[in-house]
């Protein structure tokens, strides 16, 4: 007859589960001095390591006035660089879209769409990657396609070389870049619509730098004391 078991079976331990949102905590992001510093809205991390390189959204209504209401199709994108002393997240501007509904409304039937891509850089030295989005009436000969494609690379290559980055980025997000290029081209073929549709900023804008904090004076041979009135020498 087989030996019946007498131990005892072991207790199953209890699994503890640990409540992952317990130990998270909420950062708020900041923009840029090009965008004054205004708040891109809060995240949530359980170490502020974590933060660093994570990317927002946000459309160019949300984020300045309501002077620029008519333009929710530009989207804004920024990246977490670091956390600032008083616990607040850092980011700087890394580039924009166009929502792909909008760019759809501009290539309608039988018009014709020319697409470019090119690296520019800024009269500070930053690269920024553009991709202007040119729109016909009608459909265009190949070699007027070719006339424009080159006359909006010189143009924004021109106009980069003579602003600076910051300055660059805010003309191109206000339509002013936009506005230059369309009378460039004019005389070649009035375009029914020019967009910058997308860019992807390379660098670092000057004023999303760190500021600098001044280096210790090198120590030296300790000055002199002067003697006290009434002090016997």
């Amino acid at each position: 007859m087989a030996e019946k078991e007498t131990g005892a079976k072991k207790p199953t331990l209890a699994r503890t589960v640990k409540d992952k949102w317990r130990s998270k905590h909420w950062y708020r992001v900041r923009a840029p001095g090009m965008f004054q510093h205004v708040d891109l809205g809060e995240t949530v991390a359980s170490e502020p390591e974590q933060l660093v390189g994570r990317t927002l959204e946000t459309t160019l209504p949300e984020l300045s006035s309501a002077a620029d209401s008519g333009k929710a199709h530009v989207k804004l994108r920024f990246r977490i660089e670091r956390l600032s002393g008083d616990g607040v997240a850092e980011a700087r501007f890394v580039g924009h879209d166009l929502t792909s509904d909008y760019v759809r409304r501009l290539a309608r039937r039988k018009r014709s769409k020319i697409d470019l891509a090119l690296t520019v850089t800024t009269k500070d030295g930053v690269q920024v990657v553009v991709k202007p989005v040119a729109v016909g009436e009608q459909r265009l000969q190949t070699r007027l396609r070719a006339e424009l494609r080159h006359r909006i690379v010189t143009i924004l290559t021109e106009e980069a070389q003579q602003r600076a980055s910051a300055e660059f980025v805010h003309e191109m997000l206000q339509g002013e870049l936009s506005k230059l290029l369309a009378h460039g081209v004019k005389s070649l073929y009035p375009l029914k619509k020019i967009e910058i549709r997308r860019s992807i900023v390379l660098g670092i804008i000057a004023d999303e730098l760190p500021v600098p904090v001044p280096a210790a004076a090198p120590e030296g041979p300790a000055a002199p004391v002067e003697a006290a009135e009434g002090t016997a020498t």
